[in-house]
């Protein structure tokens, strides 16, 4: 009998061996290889740490403060300028306007020492154009007459109220004396011979502006006013050859 072939069962489709997760020259030893040691001879492998950084709470915080103070700010602005446009738009506000129109010297001499002793009698127009505004002229105001920078005479402007549109003439009474050198007392005679005397009248009035019935806080109203006159002799009809006023109001 023939002898019995044994078959032996062949697998045909063996795996192939599986691919190692670590390339092998990374799984070795950097002591272990000699190449890679003499490459590399300090090198060792890192592994990087993720460190994490603390909340930024307090800068946080502070750049909300500042936006929400300097919203808070601009909020504030646009509100007053929106409630000084509205004030403007109903009282429609003007500047009052002021002149000199008559001046009487009652006294004026000059002494052996060149002091100048001086009275002036000064009219003075004041009219408030305004028709929802009124000015009140408080206490505390001083004039004054000035030539070539030295003060003749001084006095206070009468305190008094003064209504809608309306137009007030007064007269200011102003006196003193000053101490005047010999090249101004020499400028002086040759200007009254030619009728021309240069002279500065300045006022310094403290003022409240009323609003309706609301009576706002108290300004000072600045005059100044350049004036020529004819002459300066007492008691004679003074002529003002020219008149030049300038207003403003002193916060």
């Amino acid at each position: 009998m023939a002898e019995q072939q044994r078959i032996h069962p062949v697998d045909v489709e063996a795996p192939s061996q599986a691919a190692p997760l670590v390339p092998p020259e990374l799984s070795r030893s950097d002591k272990g290889d000699p190449a890679v040691a003499g490459q590399y001879p300090h090198h060792r492998r890192t592994i990087p740490v993720a460190h994490s950084r603390p909340p930024k709470r307090r800068r946080s915080c502070c750049c909300k403060c500042l936006c929400w103070t300097i919203l808070t700010i601009i909020i504030l602005i646009v509100l007053v300028a929106a409630t000084l446009g509205i004030l403007y738009l109903i009282f429609d506000p003007k500047l009052p306007k002021y002149s000199v129109d008559r001046l009487r010297v009652s006294t004026f001499s000059v002494d052996n020492n060149l002091t100048a002793h001086a009275g002036f009698d000064v009219t003075v127009t004041a009219e408030n154009p305004n028709k929802k505004i009124g000015i009140y002229y408080e206490g505390g105001s001083h004039l004054s007459v000035w030539y070539s920078g030295f003060s003749l005479c001084e006095g206070e402007f009468p305190e008094f109220y003064q209504g809608h549109r309306n137009t007030t003439v007064l007269t200011v009474v102003l006196t003193g004396e000053a101490q005047l050198g010999s090249t101004e007392m020499t400028a002086l005679q040759q200007q009254q011979q030619t009728g021309m005397v240069p002279l500065n009248f300045k006022g310094d009035v403290p003022v409240r502006v009323k609003l309706g019935s609301l009576k706002l806080w108290k300004v000072t109203s600045r005059v100044r006013c350049s004036l020529v006159v004819d002459s300066l002799t007492a008691n004679n009809q003074i002529q003002i050859r020219s008149s030049s006023c300038k207003f403003r109001l002193k916060l």
